[in-house]
């Protein structure tokens, strides 16, 4: 199921493009709003568990661990 977010702040994420391809870097604006598939998760980091997610766009890439703080459900 694909959800509607919205960035709270400019990101820079790594996208995978294919399996056979390397990792592109690209930069979200803030309010930019896209449709994901997302899969969340926990990651432990020095400064304790962080909430994180794989992101899973409409165009078939993805992109992993980008914390909540990052993004925000619209609908």
């Amino acid at each position: 199921m694909y959800h509607c977010i919205i960035f709270l702040a400019d990101v820079i994420v790594d996208v995978e493009i294919s399996p056979t391809n390397w990792l592109e870097r690209l930069l979200i604006l803030q309010g930019s709003h896209l449709q994901a598939q997302i899969k969340p998760y926990v990651v432990e980091t020095a400064n304790g568990p962080v909430e994180v997610a794989d992101l899973f766009f409409e165009d078939g890439t993805a992109t992993r661990r980008v914390p909540f703080a990052y993004f925000s459900f619209v609908d």
